[in-house]
């Protein structure tokens, strides 16, 4: 089965989209696609069209944040023939689903993708015209302890580039559709919990 993973930016971050193969346990990178700063969510949605409809049956994963909401409502409309499933990126401690929405902290993406990148689970195709930016923003993604009203310690640990100057939106694609690829994995009925090891 096929992941299509899609962070969303537009002017600050680029929209980014990557496509995970899961084959026997491993999760491979097969395309990589940094989109340029500014460009409008409607030809996002057709490119996605484009990539999809040269994979067939896949699994398409978008950030459902913030701006997100309308641009999952047009990829549902535009007729992929495909699941999408949308994310909302939270800076919470627990996972939740409700439906074809799931809302999933951002720390637990990244923790998953380092343990798959641990096990040796991640391959990247070197041949991708991104994988060294993949691979640059894979060692500028850190943890930090967020901050809470006026600039005091909230207790919750943020994780990302953002605020050193570079991007994570190939990272977070990549985290996306191999959190989708994961997921049956790591359930048990309704509920969603991690299961590592």
């Amino acid at each position: 089965m096929k992941y299509v993973g899609i962070d969303l930016g537009k002017w600050r971050d680029h929209s980014a989209i990557a496509i995970v193969e899961k084959v026997n346990g491993k999760l491979l990178v097969r395309h990589l696609e940094r989109l340029a700063l500014g460009t409008p969510y409607t030809r996002v949605v057709e490119r996605v069209r484009e990539i999809v409809g040269e994979l067939g049956d896949c699994i398409v994963v978008v950030d459902g944040t913030g701006v997100g909401e309308p641009v999952v409502e047009a990829l549902r409309r535009a007729g992929l023939g495909c699941e999408v499933a949308a994310v909302t990126i939270t800076s919470g401690e627990r996972e939740t689903r409700a439906g074809s929405r799931s809302s999933v902290p951002k720390q637990d993406l990244m923790a998953r993708l380092q343990l798959a990148i641990e096990k040796g689970e991640l391959r990247v195709a070197r041949r991708l015209e991104d994988a060294g930016a993949l691979v640059k923003e894979l060692l500028n993604v850190r943890a930090r302890e967020g901050l809470g009203v006026f600039g005091r310690a909230s207790g919750r640990v943020r994780v990302g580039a953002d605020g050193y100057g570079e991007h994570d939106d190939l990272v977070m694609a990549v985290a996306l559709a191999c959190w989708r690829a994961r997921r049956r994995e790591n359930s048990f009925g309704e509920g969603l919990l991690p299961v590592y090891g």
